[in-house]
């Protein structure tokens, strides 16, 4: 059978299973969803390298977990969910090594200095947004994020998180909340 892009992730996913094609699926589904599980790993802040570590790792682990894979979510949304994994595991794994004093966070941080007059540069406007949602919770940081920069539904992040809507919505209003809170007392 030819597999091409058009092919549904259902017949990629049924096809998997015939050692023969294995690799040649696993090309379009990394093709398919590779870019989008990029973007979303971003999301948290972390660099360009380790993005590309943990979207390696997802497709690792759902090379590994594809014959097992029961079809009761979409493949994106199974792929979305482990690469999630990874990243908080990731993320968790970072601040359990981290040993950095709080009086150096400016350091980290490197937000740039105020210009002068009543303009701030996007520069420095995205990185206060950026600390002011790594200050968040990991579940607040999470839905926010899935939310705001990748525009995602909430019947979607309950079926990837395990969380219900009225959950992601609570979530999202008081991350939403801290952020401007944290944004106005510049």
């Amino acid at each position: 059978m030819l597999f091409t892009e058009n092919t549904s992730d259902e017949e990629l996913v049924r096809q998997f299973a015939d050692e023969a094609n294995r690799e040649s699926i696993f090309r379009i589904i990394m093709k398919r969803y590779g870019a989008k599980l990029y973007a979303h790993v971003r999301s948290f802040f972390v660099t360009h390298e380790e993005a590309d570590d943990i979207v390696q790792n997802t497709f690792v682990k759902a090379w590994r977990s594809l014959p097992r894979f029961r079809a009761e979510a979409s493949l994106y949304t199974w792929l979305y969910k482990i690469s999630t994994n990874e990243t908080l595991t990731f993320i968790r794994n970072r601040k359990n090594k981290a040993t950095v004093s709080l009086d150096d966070d400016d350091q980290y941080l490197q937000l740039p200095s105020v210009e002068t007059g009543t303009h701030r540069s996007g520069e420095y406007i995205a990185a206060k947004l950026k600390a002011a949602i790594e200050q968040l919770p990991e579940k607040q940081r999470i839905v926010f994020n899935m939310k705001y920069f990748e525009e995602m539904k909430y019947e979607e992040m309950s079926e990837i998180l395990g969380t219900s809507v009225g959950a992601l919505k609570a979530s999202y209003h008081f991350a939403a909340k801290k952020i401007e809170n944290y944004l106005e007392n510049d």
